[in-house]
């Protein structure tokens, strides 16, 4: 049986239209808020440079891993 179910974009605008990260099944909260915090220490670290969003959020991924 074949279903067309579409996979949930892991990365979403949230209101202000933010790239923010979706774990639709909730599973990770606790290392999410861990990315979360080191991406803002990133972000902090360059002085507050707007536009570099992803790139934070991606190198906090792998240092949280």
């Amino acid at each position: 049986m074949v279903t067309n179910q579409k996979k949930a974009d892991p990365v979403l605008p949230d209101q202000a239209g933010r790239l923010v990260a979706v774990d639709p099944s909730g599973t990770n909260a606790p290392r999410e808020e861990a990315v979360r915090r080191r991406a803002y220490e990133l972000y902090e670290r360059r002085g507050r440079e707007d536009g570099q969003a992803l790139r934070d959020w991606l190198e906090a991924e792998r240092q949280v891993r």
